[in-house]
């Protein structure tokens, strides 16, 4: 009886969860760059149930021989093993605004050991120092002319600097070369990561690495091939009908659970009130 009772209940917080992630998903439908989480749920390990019995074994004097009556199989639940965003690239839209840049994938490798493609991001100046990666091109120029993310983060150069920009009136070719209106130059920081999975989500749409998961620059890395795209957005990778489509079926399935929890409470309110009762 409290195992059902607790198989339902780990089953309507897994559906719990998956609908606060899908949410999450459908509430960034409109962010540049953002990328969609996908969540991976899995049971817990099922029992073998068994029952102690005796048989008698028909001889002169009797004989009661113990043995183990298999009663089969029970799961025991289902959790959400983990959340991992996907790197498909999102649609390409046009803003007309120099400072609105595209990041296109044209040709990055496969991760032998993971069997997915790797991905490439621009990379910021992250509050505490360190870089912080992101594919969100809507960047700014800040009062002192710096080139920024929208939450305010410097882009960096290639070579770590950050980039300052005499004005908003800059022009930026395929292969990342920023020339700005009084002739200053610059190449925009772009890193390759082999195993993007490995990338720790921040908010604002902004990644950092572990320690097993450095990332190269990616106009050194071998067979990467990428380009921007000037007055262009990359939109987010949400398909908002399947998100929709899946948050219902959560829904149902949430609701299915929260009826056999309910249905195990009225078992167990009878048995408890009602069993046994002296007339």
């Amino acid at each position: 009886m409290f195992r059902g009772f607790y198989t339902a209940a780990s089953g309507m917080l897994a559906q719990q969860r998956r609908t606060e992630v899908l949410t999450n998903n459908m509430a960034n439908a409109n962010t540049p760059g953002f990328k969609a989480d996908q969540t991976s749920l899995r049971a817990f390990p099922e029992m073998l149930l068994q029952r102690l019995d005796q048989e008698k074994v028909p001889i002169e004097n009797g004989l009661n021989l113990p043995f183990n009556g298999e009663v089969g199989s029970l799961n025991t639940g289902v959790y959400m093993q983990e959340t991992l965003p996907s790197f498909m690239q999102g649609d390409i839209k046009e803003t007309g605004l120099s400072t609105d840049l595209a990041l296109l994938d044209i040709n990055l490798p496969v991760n032998p050991d993971t069997g997915l493609r790797g991905s490439v991001f621009y990379t910021a100046a992250g509050i505490d120092g360190e870089p912080r990666y992101t594919r969100n091109g809507n960047f700014a120029i800040d009062a002192e002319g710096y080139l920024t993310t929208a939450s305010g983060l410097y882009i960096l150069d290639d070579a770590g600097r950050r980039i300052q920009l005499s004005s908003d009136r800059f022009t930026v070719s395929e292969d990342g070369m920023i020339t700005g209106d009084a002739g200053e130059t610059a190449r925009l920081g772009i890193a390759y990561a082999q195993n993007p999975e490995s990338l720790r989500k921040e908010g604002d749409g902004l990644f950092a690495a572990t320690e097993e998961s450095d990332l190269e620059n990616a106009y050194n890395a071998q067979n990467v091939q990428f380009k921007l795209q000037q007055g262009y957005l990359e939109r987010s990778n949400v398909d908002a009908s399947r998100t929709m489509t899946d948050m219902m079926t959560a829904y149902r399935s949430f609701e299915a659970n929260q009826k056999v929890l309910q249905a195990y409470d009225r078992s167990m309110e009878k048995a408890a009130n009602e069993i046994g009762r002296i007339g």
